[in-house]
C-alpha cells in the first residue's frame, strides 16, 4: 500500500516498511452503506460536523469505509444546513481514517403517501418541474434520492433525476407493473429496501417485490438484520438475483450502537428491543444494525465470502458509479479493506491507507 491506494498484490513476499499479519483472517473491501440515517446516538438529519465524524468512527470501526448519509423529509431550510454541515466533513475526511462521506440519499421526498412507513408525511412532495432545483446537493458527490414513480408527475420526475446524474431509486411505492417498466425506462434502475414500504408478491399480483426480483437489469437493496426481511426470503432473494445486483444496506437509525431502550427519532418516540424498533405508529423505524451484522447474518445464511463481499462491497460501488476507486481489493484502488476472524468480528480495517486503530 502506498499513498493510500493498493500498489502491489502478490503471493510472495516483497521487501516493506510494514507488515501485517492477517492469517486465518479474511481480507474484504471495505463495506460500502448506502443507507444509513446515523448511529452512536446521532441522527443524520440534525448531526453538527463533529457528529458525523463520530458516526464515522463508529462505521469504520465495523468495517464500512464509505456511506451515504441519508436524510428522511425534512424542509428544505434543515436540508440546506445538513448539506452544509456534509461538505465540512468532505473538507476534512481524507486524512482521517473515518467511513468516507462519498454522497447524499434523500429517501422519500417523493413518496406514496399510503406507504410512508417511518417517514415524515407533512414533507412529502409531488413533481410539477421545478422541486429538485430545491433540494441542495453535495458538491462532486453522488445524489441519490428514493422515490414512487407513481406520484403526479413520477415519470417526468425519473427523467429529470437521470437527466442531473442522480441515482433514482424506487421505494415507499405503490406502483402497478405499467408505471415501473416506464420508470425503468426513464432510468430507474434500482430499488430501495426490497420487500419493505412496497407491494409484496402475490401469485395472481406481481407486485412491486415480484417485478423486482425478477427484472434482472434492475439492482435491489435489502435490509439483511433478519427482522425486516424474514431470513428464508433473505436467502431466496439473494439466491434469486443475478450475483450482482444485490445490495446489502443497514438502513440503521441512531439508537444503532446503544443497545436496546426508549429514543426520540424524526419527532417520535422508538422504542428497540431485542434488536427490533418499533415508532408509536406501530411501524418499524429504521434498523440498529451495522453492515458487519449484514454480513456475519448472510455468511451464517450459507452465502460465500465472495458473494457477500459482492453484495456488500463491489455491488453498491457499481451502483453509485465510484467502482474505479472503490469496491474490490485490486492494484490502483483506494486502500480501503477490513478483515474478519473467523466468528466475523473485526481484527484490521483501514480507510484510504490509514490504519484503524479503534476496536
Amino acid at each position: 500500500i502506498e499513498n493510500g491506494r493498493i500498489a502491489k498484490i502478490s503471493t510472495k513476499d516483497f521487501p516493506a516498511d510494514k507488515t501485517i499479519n492477517l492469517e486465518n483472517q479474511t481480507l474484504y473491501a471495505g463495506f460500502i452503506d448506502i443507507h444509513n440515517h446515523g448511529a452512536v446516538g446521532v441522527d443524520t438529519n440534525e448531526a453538527s460536523v463533529d457528529e458525523f465524524i463520530e458516526v464515522g468512527k463508529f462505521l469504520a470501526k465495523n468495517g464500512v469505509t464509505a456511506w451515504l448519509p441519508t436524510f428522511v423529509p425534512d424542509s428544505d431550510e434543515n436540508y440546506q444546513r445538513q448539506i452544509e454541515m456534509l461538505e465540512k466533513v468532505r473538507a476534512v475526511q481524507n486524512d482521517l481514517p473515518i467511513a468516507q462521506v462519498i454522497g447524499v440519499h434523500y429517501e422519500g421526498v417523493f413518496a406514496n403517501l399510503q406507504m410512508c412507513g417511518a417517514l415524515r408525511p407533512q414533507y412529502f412532495k409531488t413533481f410539477t418541474g421545478n422541486e429538485l432545483t430545491d433540494l441542495p446537493t453535495l458538491k462532486n458527490a453522488v445524489q441519490h434520492t428514493t422515490y414512487a414513480p407513481e406520484i403526479s408527475g413520477g415519470i417526468e420526475l425519473t427523467k429529470e433525476l437521470t437527466k442531473r446524474g442522480w441515482i433514482p431509486s424506487i421505494g415507499h411505492t405503490k406502483a402497478d407493473v405499467a408505471t415501473l417498466e416506464n420508470a425503468f425506462a426513464a432510468g430507474a434502475k434500482h430499488i430501495t429496501h426490497l420487500f419493505n414500504a412496497m407491494t409484496g408478491i402475490h401469485h395472481r399480483d406481481l407486485g412491486v417485490a415480484g417485478w423486482a426480483l425478477t427484472k434482472d437489469e434492475i439492482s435491489c437493496e435489502i435490509i439483511a438484520d433478519k427482522i425486516h426481511v424474514h431470513p428464508k426470503m433473505l436467502k431466496l432473494a439473494c439466491e434469486t438475483k443475478p450475483s450482482d445486483k444485490m445490495i446489502l444496506v443497514s438502513d440503521s437509525v441512531s439508537p444503532t450502537g446503544l443497545g436496546d431502550g426508549e429514543f426520540e427519532i424524526w419527532g417520535e418516540k422508538v422504542s428497540v428491543v431485542e434488536g427490533k424498533t418499533r415508532n408509536e405508529r406501530g411501524s418499524i423505524a429504521g434498523s440498529v444494525i451495522t453492515m458487519l451484522d449484514a454480513v456475519k447474518n448472510m455468511l451464517s445464511l450459507g452465502f460465500t465470502p465472495i458473494e457477500v463481499s459482492k453484495m456488500a462491497s463491489a455491488n453498491p460501488a457499481k451502483l453509485l458509479g465510484i467502482e474505479k476507486d472503490f469496491g474490490t481489493i485490486e492494484v490502483g484502488k483506494r486502500a480501503d479493506l477490513v478483515a474478519l476472524d473467523k466468528e466475523g468480528n473485526v481484527t484490521f480495517s483501514m480507510v484510504g491507507g490509514i490504519q484503524n486503530e479503534e476496536r
